[in-house]
């Protein structure tokens, strides 16, 4: 059987800015849209898309599942979210990592890789 992702799903409290921030983020638009939940994607054909899932609670804890985005530059790329709201994190990754840990506005870890071309590296 054939299986392929479609969505990554991430609670939010204020799910139009959140969405809004990814938006920028990735380059990407919003697709799908109504109070509960938002979808942005590439374009409404291309998967996998995020999809945004309103829930009264504030995030409290370190993600157990996260984002690796892959920069052309590192740096530029770091300094460009934070000017979108970004904001530096430590979770525990240490001086000696070549990733930068970011939080997204509502607290949901992040990474920025060094410029990758595989999977491997």
């Amino acid at each position: 059987m054939a299986v392929s992702l479609y969505t990554v799903a991430v609670d939010a409290h204020d799910v139009k800015a959140l969405a809004a921030f990814w938006t920028q983020v990735l380059d990407w638009q919003i697709v799908y849209e109504d109070p509960e939940e938002i979808i942005i994607g590439a374009d409404a054909s291309a998967m996998p898309g995020i999809v945004f899932l309103r829930v009264p609670e504030e995030k409290t804890i370190k993600n157990r599942l996260h984002l690796d985005l892959n920069p052309d530059d590192q740096q530029t790329e770091v300094d460009r979210l934070i000017a979108l709201g970004a904001r530096p994190v430590d979770v525990g990754q240490g001086p000696e990592v070549t990733w930068r840990v970011l939080a997204d506005p509502e607290g949901n870890e992040f990474c920025v890789l060094r410029p990758k071309q595989t999977l491997l590296g």
